[in-house]
Formats: C-alpha cells, structure tokens, sequence
C-alpha cells in the first residue's frame, strides 16, 4: 500500500495541510524539517487512522490533537476532536485501511539491556499490542522481538522435515541478521542466548571480543540490531503496509546513518511505503544518491505548514533545495555542501550581495540541468575574459577542492567548426557550443512552440521561418529578432525575464535539450 495524498485539518498544529505526492508516489517519502515543524505530527495522524481498526491500550486527550483546543479565538475554540472530518487519506488500495496498513516506530526508543526469562505465548504479529499509542510514547518492543525470534527458532527445528539441527537452524536465523549488520557496522551476533541458562538474551561479537551481552553494546549499536530486527520479524506479516519511521538516525554517526537507510529499503517489500522523518545527513545522503529514484522529498522548512490552507508537495531534487535541505542539518556549515562539477560560462560575472548568480547564461544552465545533474553549478565568469577569469580559478579551485571538476564553457560565436574542434582539443577542461550562443537553443521553434501551448497559443511556423532563417549560426542579437520572436508567441515580461521562462522547457525529452546535454556532459 502507497500513501498518495493525507489532508490534515485542525489536526495538532496545523490548520489545513495536504501532502499530495501525485497518482506514482514513490516507495520512500522523506519528511525533512527543523525540530517543531510538524513531522511527527504527520506519523500520529497514521496512528490515529489505525485506532479504526486495532483499537489501542493507552488515548491521548483531546488536546493532543486538536488545534482549536488552544485558540485564542474566543469564537474559534473548542474542546472537541473529529478524527474523521481531521484526517483524510487517500491510497492506491481503493483508499480501503486494515490491521496492517500502517507499522509506526516512534523517536523515543531506548532498551538498555535484554533479559527473557521463559518463553509464552505471544499475540499474532499483526495485533501489535505493544506498540507506541502516539508520536511521544516509548517504542519498546526489542524485548518482545527477540522472544518472536526465539520462538521462530524453535520452531523451524521442530517443524522442519529435512532433518536439520538446532545448530543449523540458529545459524540460518544468525547469518540472516549479521549479512545485514555487516554492511551497517562492524559487530555481528555470535548467539542468540539459551533462556534455560538464565542467557536469554543476545550475545555479539567485535574484533577481538565475543559472546558479550546486548547491554554492552553502544547506543547507536543498539538503535541498529532494534530496527533490524525488528523489520526481519515485521515484514513477513506487515507485507502491504506504510511503515513510518520517527529519526531513526538518532544516536548513529553520519556514515551510519547513510548506510541504515539503505538496509532498511531492502529489507522493506517494494509493495510498501517507508515514511521517513529526518533532518539527519546521512539518510539525506542516502536520498541524494543511492535511494534519489526511489524517493520523494517533502521539505517542511520551504514554508509555513501549520497556518491557512497550505499543499505540500515533493520538492524538484535541484541542487538549490538540496543546498536549503541540507542548511536544515548542517546550520551554518552549508558552506561545505559543494558542486561536484563547476562549469564557468559567459555571462556577468559579479555576484549579487547575497552572493546569487547574476549572469543570465549560468541562470539558464543552471535551471536547465539543475534537477538531473544537481552536482554540477554553472557560474558567469565574464564576456570577453571568460578565459582568462576562468583559468585563474580553475588554477586556485583545483588546488584547494581536488574532488571538484572543473570545465570552461564558451559560446562558438563566428568560429568555424575547425576552430570549435581547435579549442576543444587545446584542453580537455574546454567545452563549446555547437550552436553560435544558448540563445540559438533557447528560441529554437522546439521550445517556442512548447512555451505557445502551454498558455493555448498556436506558433506558425511560417511565420517563426522568416524570422529564423540559421538556427545554428543565426546572431538572434542582432536587431528585434528575439523581440518579434516574443511577440510571435505573445510572450509577457522583460526580453531576460523571458528567455528564463522559456529555459524552463527545455527538458530531458525535448532535442534541444538532447543536443546541449551532449555538448556540455
């Protein structure tokens, strides 16, 4: 099952808020924000969903959930909650819930230490009696996991035909767990404890230790074997479920954390959802490379969630939200998020006094490519001294960043093509053109027809000819070319205004697109 859209509705803080992550949502939905901006939030309107069909041992009051309840309008406030009319969502199952629609694990889990005494009889899986009643309350169901685990134990050797032992049985369930801790952390289980000798508990390995106990593993250790475990008992049963996971980075480095994310979606039936809360480097590493195509993002930071009527929905993986997801985690240490790749173009070459982009090519670079190849930066490095400007910091930058690409982009002007094939061979940090400028890509008839229907406009082509005659080599500078070409499509907005719009549609299925993605990748 796949969450596609939740609204909620004076539901905790916010006064109308819908997520909508379209018809395709995606296995992994990623909640990212600062501490207080409404990310747990979203898990207890999952959990107040399941109460409709698990019930629960413990309720929050009212207060917990109703926004109204808090009022400063005397006219406005009211002690009442409708969990119906506050949260609505929709699914890709016909928008029908059942006992395992949702798995949730809250932020505030900690066991110290195992000790399983005698084996009982346990609840069905999918009962989950112990599970959190709301975002605040302890997840501590460790414990009754490892019991799940023995038990599986004992009976996979007790009902198994093919003559196995108690030995290769434990060692099945062993490997298992430890193939997946290996590629988290350097510690894997050497037993899984003997109740009858008063170790019921679990027992590890590291380096030159062995068999020492669960409790003297770290906290970030611990964080790792509970939700291993715990998705290894789960998921067998949760097998068409939205698992929703409250910073499940806590105590865990950043390395860690990255690599985490990654078991946790393998382990994860692809028929599933995994609703994540984080504001954790790592788990937004994972979302930027390994997991980006199984991923949407929702940045709760982009703006004000809880007051008015506000739609939520997955943000464009460009590098600039990337860099404003990643100032959420790293505050004022954003200034080390940087390009893999820098590509200096012709354009003006100051900055802004916020230190912005201010060279109409770079903008247009940047827009154009900024979503599929979001470590690279295009910058303005002047008109004329586009080379020597460039070549300096290529000099400067190389030295200092030794992980950073950098390449110099130039128009081809009047050269010829030998000339082109000239300067491209001089240095394998050169690239040009094929076409005289990226105005001969922007307003070609590809694009301009794209921009005309999309405000229900029709381009004649005719028309566009006799005032296009060389798309290749034609100056579009020269005279009012480009200015009767925005009038051809009824174009709105400064003639720099308008060349930025018609960037926007240039994208991975045009030709256009196709021949400048050659020229400069």
């Amino acid at each position: 099952m796949k969450i596609k859209k939740i609204q909620l509705i004076n539901f905790k803080r916010f006064d109308d808020l819908t997520i909508d992550l379209g018809n395709m949502p995606k296995k992994i939905i990623a909640l990212v924000g600062p501490n207080g901006s409404g990310k747990s939030s979203v898990f207890d309107a999952f959990e107040e969903k399941l109460k409709n069909y698990k019930g629960t041992h413990q309720q929050e009051h009212a207060s917990f959930f109703a926004k109204l309840y808090f009022s400063i309008f005397p006219e406005k406030k009211s002690e009442s909650y409708n969990k119906e009319n506050s949260i609505k969502i929709e699914n890709d199952n016909n928008n029908e819930f059942n006992k395992k629609s949702f798995y949730i694990r809250t932020a505030y889990r900690f066991t110290s230490r195992l000790q399983v005494d005698n084996l009982r009889k346990l609840p069905d899986v999918i009962d989950d009696v112990n599970r959190p009643y709301s975002s605040n309350a302890m997840d501590n169901r460790l414990q009754e996991n490892y019991e799940r685990m023995l038990s599986k134990a004992f009976q996979e050797f007790f009902n198994d035909t093919s003559g196995k032992t108690g030995l290769v049985t434990r060692k099945e369930l062993i490997d298992k767990i430890n193939n997946i801790l290996g590629n988290i952390l350097d510690i894997k289980i050497s037993n899984i404890g003997d109740v009858t000798q008063g170790k019921g508990q679990l027992f590890f390995e590291k380096e030159s230790s062995k068999d020492f106990p669960f409790e003297n593993l770290s906290s970030g250790e611990k964080e790792v074997v509970d939700i291993i475990i715990d998705l290894i008992i789960k998921t067998p049963e949760y097998d068409n479920t939205v698992y929703a996971i409250d910073e499940p980075e806590l105590h865990l480095n950043t390395s860690i954390q990255r690599k985490l994310l990654i078991e946790i979606e393998k382990l994860i039936p692809d028929n599933c959802q995994i609703w994540v809360a984080t504001h954790s480097v790592g788990f937004l590493r994972s979302l930027q490379e390994e997991l980006k195509e199984k991923s949407q993002i929702i940045d709760f930071s982009e703006k004000d969630c809880f007051n008015g009527t506000q739609t939520a929905y997955p943000i464009k993986t460009t590098r600039q939200n990337w860099q404003r997801i990643f100032q959420t985690a790293l505050e004022d240490l954003t200034g080390l998020v940087a390009p893999e790749v820098i590509i200096y173009c012709e354009g003006r070459p100051d900055p802004t006094n916020s230190g912005g982009e201010q060279g109409l090519d770079a903008s247009i670079y940047n827009l154009i490519f900024g979503e599929t190849n979001h470590n690279t930066l295009f910058v303005s490095s002047g008109g004329n001294d586009v080379i020597a400007n460039s070549t300096l910091a290529l000099k400067i930058i190389t030295k200092a960043f030794t992980k950073v690409k950098l390449f110099l982009l130039k128009d081809r002007d009047d050269l010829t093509e030998q000339e082109r094939i000239d300067f491209l061979g001089a240095s394998s940090s050169n690239k040009m053109l094929e076409r005289r400028e990226i105005e001969n890509y922007v307003f070609d008839y590809e694009i301009l027809n794209a921009y005309a229907v999309s405000i229900s406009n029709n381009i004649n082509k005719t028309d566009y000819d006799k005032i296009v005659t060389d798309i290749e080599n034609q100056d579009l500078k020269l005279g009012t070319t480009m200015v009767d070409l925005q009038k051809l499509v009824n174009g709105k907005g400064s003639l720099e205004s308008f060349k930025i719009e018609l960037s926007k549609f240039i994208i991975p299925t045009t030709e256009v697109y196709k021949r400048l993605y050659t020229v400069i990748f």
